[in-house]
Parts: C-alpha cells; sequence; structure tokens
C-alpha cells in the first residue's frame, strides 16, 4: 500500500515536471519567434517553426572562437538569440560614398585652382573667350596701370562717366573718335568749347552723344582747371584721396569686386562740391579701377601681379 502510494507521488511529480519543461521550452521558442518577426516579419514568417533554440546553439558553438562574440554560458537568452540571428543575416555591402564625393570635389577644386594645359593666359574671370577683342586689350594694357597724367586722367573720367549709357566695349571702340574730338582731352582746350563745338560733337552719330553729355564733359573740364590752380594738378588732387599710393585688393572671385566703395562715396561727395557732374559714386570707382587707384584685377589673373609691382613703386607724379 505504501509503495503504492509513493509510486503515485513519484508519477505526479514526473508529470509536472515535464509540464514545467514544455512550458519552458514553449516560452523560449515564443520568445525567438517574436524576435525573428522583429527582424524578418515576411522572410523567416515560414521557416521559424523548423528553426530551434538547438540550432541557434549550435550556430553559437561552432562560432565560440569568433572575436565578435561572448560566452554563451553566461549569456541571456536574448543576447544569445541577437548573437545568432547576426551571424545568419545577411551582410550589407558598405559603400564609400562620402570619400567619392570628397575626393570629386577635390578634383573640381583642383581644376580650378590649376592653369589652364593649353598655354591660355588666365585672365579675370569676367573676361571671356566671347569678349570684343578691344575690351582684352584694354584688360590687358591698361586697366589698373596707375595713371598720373592730367590729361589721361580726365579722359578715363569722361570714359567712364558714359557707363551711365554704354558698356566699356562700346565705349573703348568709339575711343579714338572722342580724343578726336576734344582734342586729346585737353583740360585748358576742352573748358573753352562754345555752343558751336558742343553741337558739332553732339550731332555726330558716330559719337553717340547727347548735348548735356558734351556739355558735362566741358563743364568738368572748367573745374578742372580750377582744380589745377587750388592743387597744382588734377593728378595729385585726385591720388591724394588713396595717400598716394593705389589700393591693392585681393579678390578672388567676380562676386567679390564691388560697384562701389565707402572711399569712391567720399570722392564723389567731394568732386560734387568743387562743380563736377555725373561723378556718382559707382562712376567714381569704376575711374578708380581703370586709372590704376584702386587694383582690382583677380588674384589669379595675369595682369594682378604686374599691376601690383606697377603701384608699390613710389608715387612719382611731381
Amino acid at each position: 500500500m505504501l509503495f503504492s502510494n509513493m509510486s503515485k507521488t513519484n508519477m505526479v511529480r514526473r508529470h509536472v515536471l515535464e509540464k514545467k519543461r514544455s512550458c519552458s521550452k514553449e516560452k523560449e521558442s515564443g520568445c525567438l519567434s517574436k524576435h525573428l518577426k522583429k527582424i524578418y516579419p515576411i522572410g523567416l514568417q515560414r521557416t521559424s517553426s523548423s528553426l530551434s533554440l538547438s540550432s541557434l546553439s549550435l550556430s553559437l558553438s561552432q562560432n565560440s572562437n569568433d572575436s565578435s562574440l561572448t560566452d554563451h554560458s553566461s549569456t541571456p537568452l536574448e543576447q544569445k538569440i541577437s548573437l545568432a540571428l547576426s551571424l545568419i543575416a545577411p551582410h550589407r555591402e558598405r559603400r564609400e560614398f562620402p570619400m567619392v564625393v570628397k575626393t570629386h570635389v577635390h578634383h573640381q577644386q583642383q581644376q580650378q585652382q590649376d592653369p589652364p594645359g593649353n598655354g591660355e593666359v588666365r585672365r579675370c574671370h569676367w573676361v571671356t573667350k566671347n569678349s570684343d577683342k578691344v575690351y582684352i586689350s584694354f584688360h590687358d594694357e591698361q586697366w589698373g596701370v596707375p595713371v598720373y597724367d592730367d590729361n589721361k586722367l580726365f579722359e578715363l573720367l569722361a570714359l567712364s562717366g558714359m557707363l551711365m549709357d554704354y558698356n566699356w566695349t562700346e565705349i573703348l571702340k568709339r575711343k579714338d573718335l572722342y580724343r578726336e574730338s576734344f582734342l586729346g582731352f585737353d583740360p585748358e582746350i576742352v573748358a573753352k568749347m562754345g555752343d558751336k563745338e558742343i553741337h558739332e560733337i553732339s550731332s555726330n552719330k558716330a559719337m553717340m552723344l547727347a548735348d548735356s553729355r558734351v556739355r558735362c564733359i566741358v563743364d568738368n573740364a572748367k573745374c578742372i582747371l580750377k582744380i589745377v590752380r587750388q592743387y597744382g594738378s588734377f593728378s595729385s588732387f585726385m591720388w591724394g584721396y588713396v595717400n598716394y599710393k593705389p589700393t591693392i585688393n585681393k579678390y578672388k572671385y567676380p562676386r567679390n569686386v564691388p560697384l562701389r566703395t565707402p572711399k569712391a562715396e567720399a570722392i564723389s561727395k567731394d568732386l560734387v562740391k568743387h562743380g563736377f557732374r555725373f561723378v556718382g559714386p559707382v562712376i567714381v570707382y569704376s575711374f578708380m579701377q581703370a586709372a590704376g587707384l584702386t587694383i582690382d584685377h583677380l588674384v589669379d589673373c595675369f595682369r594682378y601681379s604686374e599691376c601690383v609691382s606697377l603701384a608699390e613703386r613710389p608715387w612719382r607724379h611731381i
């Protein structure tokens, strides 16, 4: 009787233990399925039932020598599953796009900095292959070269004033005609022009100058004569604004070159006080660039170093 009771008790205990083991396995399998569905919600749903904990343990044991895995005997179940999934997950190809882009940008910058390889002269960027020869010649030979002669300064001031109506190319093509009509831009001669001479110039269709524009040039010549009597020369008067030394700028891009500056605004106001006309800040700054009072060639232009060398010489006007 006692033996029979003990047998029943053992059977109950064995049944309880087997039930606990089956519940534990179901719980572990459910946890595994949960992790698999998070990573591969579609691809592994059909085969997750055949993927058991024993196969995962086998994978872990076979790769126990991998330096990227830790000792599985002391690792929690979820960590084991994550490590196993990292083994069976497909490896993604790494692409070094940032390095490629960086190299490409560096190559572009190097192309911009390198001089042309076909022997072409590097000029300021606004001078292109489509630029007129007369404008290219003006850029290469005159623009930015310090000018100290009164007549030449008067000529450049008059030509710069025409920029209100025309561009440099159009003005330069008629420069010889202007020079002939205004008698070499000698202030003493131009100041004596009367209505007859003014009408002849303004009526010349090749000149394309309005009567008011011609009269402005004549009136400015009279102002220059007053400046000469007061300051000794028009050259010394104009160069005094920059302390008799050109302003050397270091512009790299065309967008850096200004249309006007505070210095040009100050000169414009002073010229107006002396009776000059058509001498706004933009016109004055264009005059300063052309007459070499300021060096605005871009730093990579072949004329930059040449004009700087001229600008660094002592002021030679007497």
